[in-house]
């Protein structure tokens, strides 16, 4: 018989492993580019956003607290490869946009992991890919939906203890 809630801690722990190989050979594929996974993880959100996104946005899209990439920005607007935008919606909450140099710092890190990539995409398969993306997104969304009435991934809310 099937053990699904063990199969989802295996999932977690496997997302976890996958997750703690990526940071450590994203840090080693992009040193030399002078950038960090978490910079280039930022970067990235940026490029690939649909509209241009705030700190807050990143954050909730990145499942890290906004403390956090508001510190990354920081530094990758002292180095140039972000300014910020007023955002019309929101006076306070300024947009987050690559500069060109920004735009060729991400390109630099895709162009240093390509060669895993491929071996990814030929090992397991875009099918199997696309699968567990399907499969992570949906993750993603049901542990949102138990830890936060309003559906806004990985918030977090205090609880009576702390």
């Amino acid at each position: 018989m099937n053990d699904t809630p063990t199969d989802a801690r295996e999932l977690a722990l496997a997302v976890f492993a996958a997750n703690g190989r990526l940071v450590s050979a994203g840090n080693m594929l992009v040193e030399h580019l002078g950038l960090t996974s978490a910079w280039w993880q930022v970067l990235a959100a940026l490029r690939y956003a649909p509209t241009p996104l705030t700190v807050a946005s990143i954050a909730r899209a990145m499942g890290l607290t906004r403390q956090a990439v508001q510190r990354i920005v920081d530094l990758l607007a002292q180095r140039g490869l972000v300014m910020f935008q007023p955002n019309p919606e929101h006076l306070r909450a300024k947009l987050v946009m690559l500069t060109a140099a920004g735009s060729e710092a991400v390109s630099g890190a895709e162009h240093a992991v390509a060669p895993i990539d491929r071996a990814i995409v030929d090992r397991i398969g875009p099918d199997r890919i696309r699968d567990a993306i399907a499969t992570l997104q949906a993750m993603v969304t049901i542990i949102s939906e138990r830890l936060d009435e309003r559906g806004t991934p990985f918030s977090c809310r205090k609880g009576p203890t702390s």
